[in-house]
């Protein structure tokens, strides 16, 4: 479970990258500011993230630096993309995702890029192939992944000419019930 300090800080990270100030961040609501608070909020806004966001981001930004490995699966041997994508989700949320981005872009929810919420997962064409890469969408057209060899785990804009033109889709998996 995340503490309120620890998603402060957490957040603080998110809102870094979106050049926004940690001073705007306020109070997670009561229950009777619940009703309120989801009309006034867009899905960017961290005070709108469920509880699983919150655990999917932190343990994300929590893997940055560790090194790329071609088919590396822990933080030890080091990550290829979908290999961190599957530990950051069991890790966070105890789903078992596939090891290879296009299997797991076969699972969940298809999500449009304008439509899309932090810790949702985005995939790239970067192989010549359809859903080659994958990451998780950070917020504010920002993801996180790990890139590739001689990389780490890091954050990138989607706006940038690499990954903009190179994006394939986005998918929402959602908890198992």
């Amino acid at each position: 479970m995340i503490d309120l300090i620890q998603t402060r800080h957490i957040l603080c990270i998110l809102l870094a990258l979106s050049s926004a100030s940690c001073a705007t961040v306020k109070p997670v609501p009561t229950n009777a500011d619940t009703q309120t608070h989801a009309q006034t909020t867009s899905d960017d806004n961290p005070e709108n993230w469920s509880e699983r966001t919150r655990e999917v981001l932190v343990n994300a930004l929590s893997l940055t630096g560790v090194r790329y490995s071609y088919g590396g699966s822990s933080p030890e041997t080091g990550f290829d993309c979908s290999g961190y994508v599957r530990y950051v989700f069991q890790q966070a949320t105890s789903l078992s995702l596939p090891h290879s981005a296009q299997a797991i872009s076969q699972l969940g929810i298809t999500v449009p890029k304008n439509e899309l919420q932090p810790g949702d997962l985005v995939f790239f064409n970067t192989l010549k192939t359809t859903f080659s890469h994958v990451g998780i969408y950070l917020g504010n057209n920002r993801f996180i992944h790990s890139p590739s060899s001689g990389g780490q785990v890091r954050v990138e804009n989607m706006q940038d000419s690499y990954w903009a033109k190179r994006f394939n889709g986005a998918q929402r998996i959602e908890p198992q019930k």
